[in-house]
């Protein structure tokens, strides 16, 4: 059955704008080829768009021509602003944007282990609402009533560790995790009415932004494996993520694996991967090679370990405390591998980032003996930035959703 006229029409708008989403400012020329529509077609769109708000002339085309220079059209980048979230067992960190993604202020705040859980989320939500009022204006309303008053922080991408219930949506109460995690949530909707708050594990925010962004831009299949504060995967297959029945796809920390003295259990993953590839593992395994980094405010000390080791080849354990970490790590690789043949691992997180091509070869090295499977190993471009980036990026998409949705259908 063929759309209907009003059906058609919002397919040829969305169309548009994702056009001007991915490719900047475009004539209705360029639109025309595109999108393969014809000429009157382009021009009713483009009236329609603009009329609504979401469009609007930003220049001109500067070609020679016969004629008036061909008009540009563009996204009205602050129609909407978006947050970005990354929650943190030690803290979070924010960026606010407007429609394009352009960032427009962001800044962090560390939450101390024995801070309590209402002091906990409200020091997260007064950093939101700190970062919206610099992203928006400089005015001297207070921070609460700005906000609530902008109309304009529309979508709100949170990641954090633990499960998303499917069903739900809402981050599921896992131990281990701080209470003010889930506390943070409803916060944020109760002080951000207007706003639509997204909740997204950590790492499969990840895989979005090496998806997109990163080092995976040419696959449509692949796992990332986060290497951070803990461990984790996530799985995209036919370009789609994979979450599970249960929203616990990647929850790799808590596989059985070989070189453990013990076994996880359904509420603690130490035994697990987690024990062989967490933050805690990879700098007692460092120290068990002599290997040392300076502190870095700015970079987890896994990390700092790592990246010395890679930096400096020479120094005395760098090579066996990187060949070592391989192991540890192809174990858990070659597990998902086995079972999902990805034909690409992308090492993630702070870690992974740190590890870079040295260790990333290391890994396929050593999954090239344990499997028949042929698997790429690459290394994160983005490391632990790619949470903050999937989350903006997911709030970026919901708010286009709504936004370049037909107004019938809002």
């Amino acid at each position: 059955m063929p759309a209907s006229p009003s059906t058609a029409r919002a397919i040829n708008d969305r169309l548009a704008l994702r056009l001007l989403q991915q490719e900047g400012p475009l004539t209705a020329g360029r639109l025309k080829q595109l999108t393969g529509l014809s000429r009157p077609t382009v021009a009713d769109l483009v009236e329609r768009l603009t009329a609504s708000g979401l469009v609007t002339v930003v220049g001109e085309s500067g070609e020679q021509r016969r004629g008036p220079n061909a008009r540009v059209y563009g996204i009205v980048a602050d129609r909407a602003h978006l947050a970005a979230l990354d929650v943190r067992t030690e803290g979070v960190s924010v960026v606010v944007s407007d429609l394009v993604g352009d960032v427009l202020a962001e800044a962090s705040v560390p939450i101390g282990g024995d801070t309590g859980t209402g002091p906990a989320v409200e020091q997260a939500v007064a950093l939101v609402e700190r970062v919206a009022k610099e992203a928006g204006t400089l005015g001297a309303a207070p921070p609460r009533e700005l906000v609530r008053g902008w109309g304009r922080l529309h979508t709100v991408g949170i990641g954090a560790p633990g499960l998303i219930d499917p069903a739900t949506g809402e981050l599921r109460d896992s131990s281990g995790l701080p209470a003010w995690h889930r506390r943070l949530v409803a916060a944020l909707q109760e002080r951000l009415p207007e706003a639509r708050v997204l909740v997204e594990n950590e790492t499969n925010l990840a895989a979005l932004a090496e998806q997109r962004d990163g080092v995976a831009r040419d696959r449509d299949t692949f796992v990332l494996l986060w290497l951070g504060h803990g461990t984790g995967a996530a799985v995209v297959l036919d370009g789609a993520l994979r979450r599970g029945a249960s929203g616990g796809t990647g929850e790799i920390g808590f596989l059985p694996v070989p070189g453990t003295t013990t076994l996880p259990s359904a509420t603690d993953c130490e035994g697990g991967f987690h024990s062989l590839a967490g933050a805690a593992a990879v700098a007692a395994l460092a120290a068990e090679f002599g290997v040392s980094a300076e502190p870095d405010a700015h970079e987890p000390h896994a990390a700092a370990l790592v990246r010395h080791a890679v930096a400096a080849p020479g120094t005395p354990g760098a090579a066996g405390f990187l060949d070592a970490l391989a192991d540890r790590l192809a174990i858990g690789a070659a597990s998902v591998t086995a079972v999902l043949d990805p034909g690409c691992v992308v090492l993630g997180g702070e870690v992974g980032r740190a590890g870079g091509a040295a260790l990333a070869a290391r890994v396929e090295r050593r999954l090239a003996r344990m499997s028949p499977l042929p698997t790429e190993v690459r290394a994160s471009t983005l490391g632990g930035g790619a949470v903050l980036r999937g989350a903006l990026l997911t709030a970026r998409d919901g708010a286009q959703d709504e936004l370049f949705a037909p107004p019938s259908s809002r």
